[in-house]
């Protein structure tokens, strides 16, 4: 039931305090400068209520983002089972740089959007533009930190990032070697040192990420089966895949001349994982390759699977992508298999 009482100002102003109360429910109220806006208020708060939609802002008007984002460092981010926790704590204290003043009940799609069109503009430390997908990083990383404050900390009824769109992104980039390239590449590795060429061999032969074959350890290899266990992997899920032809052959012999102190496959000179990002760089410089990353030796390892005939499930498979949206990328590159199962088809089913 509702109630609403007249208050008169100092200044002669009349006000109007609405109460709302209900069984088993909380009491709500507000104030307002017009009696029609007090007896909506309250028809959609009862309403509300009733339905079980009914949110009390007081909490989104006490805290402000810096103070949710101060208590998603302190109590969740510790605990939670995720990746990449150092960045994502790195994007949250942007945020709270750039909006951390404003009270949740004030924190609007449209100031975010502001916020966002204000990136665009910035250059990275190597003086190139920030990309897109890399400002949608940073937004699922707010659009995180507000779902959990409507979900676990009851601060907010709704996350307004429901209501901004991520901004659009190129196409996957697909930048894979030729055989002259790969050739000139291994033979650049394998004259630095055997450890680099078996690192971009495996890299290349099971489609593996950098992060995956660094972390890789001598108990996660079964040289029996001929297998390997990725046990820390982007998707958070374990990935065995398996190893052979060179790949194979360079992890034996690598396996003779390990070293004792640590269990890791391709452990650097402090027994850390291999730094093999300025030693890839200038593999790709002496092999005369430009525009080449690590990470394209999984773009290469993919785009081999399907030139030999590969489907994109089957690329999925290996690279352990849980859908088919992150291989389709490599479409074009099957269109020669999936001609030859049209064409078998065809011909079992109308003799031509």
């Amino acid at each position: 039931m509702a109630t609403i009482e007249k208050r008169i100002g100092k200044a002669g102003d009349a006000q109007y305090r609405v109460k709302v109360r209900m069984r088993g429910h909380k009491p709500a109220s507000a104030t307002f400068d017009r009696i029609t806006d007090a007896k909506r208020w309250a028809a959609e708060t009862e309403t509300r209520i009733r339905e079980g939609r009914y949110f009390d802002q007081a909490e989104a008007r006490r805290h402000t983002l810096a103070d949710l984002i101060d208590r998603y460092l302190a109590e969740t981010l510790p605990v939670a089972k995720i990746r990449g926790k150092r960045e994502r704590e790195l994007h949250l204290r942007m945020w709270r740089e750039k909006l951390g003043h404003i009270t949740l009940a004030d924190l609007t799609a449209p100031m975010i959007h502001e916020t966002r069109s204000k990136m665009l503009g910035r250059v990275t430390r190597l003086k190139r533009p920030v990309s897109n997908g890399a400002i949608n990083r940073q937004l699922m990383v707010l659009a995180s930190l507000l779902t959990t404050a409507v979900k676990d900390y009851g601060w907010l009824d709704d996350s307004p990032m429901r209501k901004l769109s991520k901004l659009s992104e190129p196409r996957g980039r697909v930048r894979f070697l030729s055989d002259a390239e790969r050739d000139a590449l291994l033979r650049e590795c394998q004259a630095h040192s055997a450890l680099l060429h078996a690192v971009v061999v495996c890299a290349l032969a099971t489609g593996a990420r950098r992060g995956e074959l660094l972390g890789l350890r001598w108990p996660d290899v079964d040289m029996q089966r001929s297998l390997m266990t990725f046990q820390q992997t982007k998707n958070g899920e374990r990935r065995t895949v398996p190893i052979v032809g060179l790949a194979r052959d360079l992890l034996v012999e690598h396996r003779k001349v390990r070293r004792l102190d640590t269990d890791l496959v391709f452990p650097g000179d402090t027994g850390k994982p291999l730094e093999v990002g300025k030693m890839f760089r200038e593999a790709c410089e002496r092999a005369g390759i430009a525009d080449f990353r690590f990470h394209d030796l999984r773009h290469t390892a993919a785009s081999w699977i399907a030139m030999n005939g590969g489907t994109l499930a089957e690329i999925a498979e290996v690279l352990g992508h849980k859908t088919l949206q992150m291989v389709r990328r490599y479409t074009h590159l099957t269109e020669g298999h999936t001609r030859g199962v049209l064409e078998r088809m065809n011909k079992r089913a109308f003799g031509k």
